[in-house]
């Protein structure tokens, strides 16, 4: 039998950019949200104001009611029994549901991971496409079970990444596609027209959660990988390394750099900085990456040919 999204009675969880973007997308095409779940308020920035997450602001723009619990502990699956939710959908939440909130709604609850499952499992499927430098990605549609990401799949899309994407953008784009995809899947699946396919557990590859020392460079490594690691992090935590003046070791943060193509045959030593006509360049183990904006840690962002101005013994030293 058909549903009708108008009576369904949804409960949304999620938190970040992205999921918020999906939550506006159902809203906006009629679907009865009774109640979002998401993270609590966090402190950000040097002051430590508290800051409401994406979801929650769309929500309270859009009168839903908003449960913040920290864990989900027996007080908030209570909360949630109390909704009598249909069918919950899942995005991006940062938590994992135990079974005793799956087998709350009567319908299930949906997933949608931004990664062509099973590749990609877990937290950060966006980062890790582009730390791995792949060219294809995409977004899966599944109904959730107790494992991490390991649900039978309802529908699945690819579509490109473009060699400069970093993970702003790309994750910018994957929401609106994932939005679009989610909508056709929930028209079939309350139609009982689509059959849930088994995923293929040996060819599963898993993420983990990105952790802010991910962000340091090692010069070692190739341009192309270093490259991938600036655009994958490009949000959060960002690439740094490590600058050796005046006895001090401090922190740059790189902003904004360029894969080049420059020719090995040029090769200096990893880590090694050089002018090359108007930009400031530096060595990796196969090739060059341009510096554009650098930041010392302490002074704000500058272009990196700027930099150069003030600390001159920049040219020729090494990171590390």
């Amino acid at each position: 039998m058909s549903e009708n999204k108008k009576n369904l009675r949804v409960v949304f969880m999620g938190t970040p950019e992205f999921s918020a973007t999906i939550l506006a997308s159902i809203r906006a095409n009629g679907y009865n949200v009774i109640g979002v779940f998401t993270q609590p308020d966090k402190k950000v920035g040097r002051k430590q104001i508290l800051e409401k997450s994406p979801v929650k602001i769309v929500a309270e723009k859009d009168g839903i009611p908003v449960f913040t619990p920290s864990k989900l502990h027996p007080e908030a699956i209570e909360e949630l029994r109390k909704l009598q939710p249909d069918l919950i959908i899942l995005v991006a939440y940062g938590k994992i549901l135990p079974q005793a909130v799956l087998d709350l709604p009567r319908l299930g609850a949906i997933n949608i991971h931004p990664s062509l499952l099973p590749k990609f499992r877990g937290p950060s499927p966006i980062q890790n496409a582009l730390l791995n430098g792949e060219t294809t990605t995409g977004t899966t549609i599944m109904l959730m079970d107790a494992g991490i990401d390991t649900g039978d799949i309802l529908r699945q899309r690819k579509t490109g990444v473009l060699p400069n994407e970093t993970y702003l953008e790309l994750a910018d784009r994957l929401a609106g596609f994932s939005a679009e995809l989610l909508l056709e899947t929930l028209d079939g699946f309350l139609a009982g027209k689509i059959t849930p396919q088994k995923q293929n557990g040996v060819s599963a590859s898993y993420c983990h959660l990105i952790k802010k020392t991910d962000g340091q460079i090692d010069w070692n490594d190739s341009a192309k990988n270093i490259h991938n690691r600036y655009r994958a992090f490009a949000a959060w935590p960002g690439i740094f390394t490590s600058w050796s003046t005046d006895g001090q070791s401090k922190r740059i943060q790189l902003k904004k750099i360029n894969l080049t193509g420059d020719n090995p045959m040029d090769r200096r030593q990893p880590g090694e900085i050089f002018q090359h006509t108007n930009s400031i360049r530096v060595q990796t183990a196969d090739g060059t990456i341009e510096l554009e904006e650098i930041q010392l840690e302490g002074k704000p962002a500058v272009r990196t040919v700027d930099f150069i101005n003030g600390y001159k013994n920049f040219i020729g030293s090494k990171l590390s």
